[in-house]
């Protein structure tokens, strides 16, 4: 008889970023099949067919002193699957205007409706980075604007963006389960305008936008910063996170060395988004 249920682990990880994503896409490599962000960290999920006691013996960062990882597991009964889903992902509000739910989440009443599945991408929204710049999309105009999501997630950046009246929407994630789960959430909200690519930014070559949106780790933002530059308009706007305060400093001053110019900052729980233009 096959056995359908599934073993979940709870991972407590100090600091946060990157080391989330990095365990998430280890795990992912060793066959685990979902995610859910945390406070503390990421609660992992496998199938029991496929688990066995040596399954995190090749997640190097479990043996990283970067980072300090400790974790505990149990199984799952099928039957308490959908529930487990429920227990830990909630829907989210921000600014009383949007809302980001799954699809057993009953329909809200604010002005956007946002419905993904999560599974094994970033970006659903319950992170700072993401509220933070949700919020940026909210407070900013998107009309006929010509807009890249660089490191995409679940892809609810350019949802939203879409429902903001923005004509034309690249999103883009290195990670194949991202870039699957993005198609997938872009159907599911309806969205006409929005094409989703998978690779990094080698692809924007050749490429331009009116916005900007990255919300990736300080180190990919150091290094790709100035082919986001290139490939944004005059009078362009960038749009940034995924990074704590103490490296608000440096990312600025990078910003600067392509003249963009600060314009605003909005913190979260030590997490930082700014918005920049050209």
């Amino acid at each position: 008889m096959v056995d359908h249920n599934y073993v979940g682990y709870d991972f407590f990880v100090k600091p946060l970023s990157p080391a989330v994503e990095i365990l998430i896409a280890q795990l992912g490599a060793a066959g685990f099949e979902s995610f859910i962000e945390t406070e503390q960290g990421v609660s992992a999920y496998i199938s029991k067919n496929d688990w066995n006691e040596a399954i995190l013996n090749d997640i190097q960062i479990l043996n990283s002193d970067e980072f300090k990882i400790s974790f505990s597991f149990d199984e799952i009964e099928q039957t308490n699957w959908n529930a487990e889903w429920e227990k830990n992902f909630h829907p989210i509000e921000v600014d009383g205007r949007v809302t980001v739910r799954a699809p057993f989440h009953e329909k809200p009443a604010t002005d956007f409706d946002i419905v993904i599945e999560p599974k094994m991408s970033f970006g659903t929204g319950h992170h700072e980075t993401t509220h933070m710049m949700i919020a940026y999309i909210l407070n900013n105009d998107f009309t006929d604007k010509k807009v890249l999501d660089m490191g995409c997630g679940t892809g609810v950046l350019a949802i939203l963006a879409e429902m903001k009246g923005a004509k034309s929407i690249d999103a883009i994630d290195y990670d194949n389960w991202c870039y699957l789960n993005s198609i997938e959430n872009v159907e599911r909200n309806q969205c006409k305008h929005i094409t989703v690519l998978e690779g990094d930014a080698k692809l924007l070559e050749n490429r331009d936008y009116q916005v900007i949106l990255a919300n990736i780790n300080r180190n990919i933002l150091l290094r790709d910063m100035s082919i986001y530059v290139n490939c944004l308009n005059d009078k362009g706007t960038l749009f940034l996170s995924g990074f704590y305060k103490e490296d608000k400093s440096i990312i600025i001053s990078k910003c600067k060395t392509f003249g963009l110019e600060h314009r605003e900052t909005l913190e979260q729980n030590n997490w930082v988004a700014l918005k920049l233009t050209r």
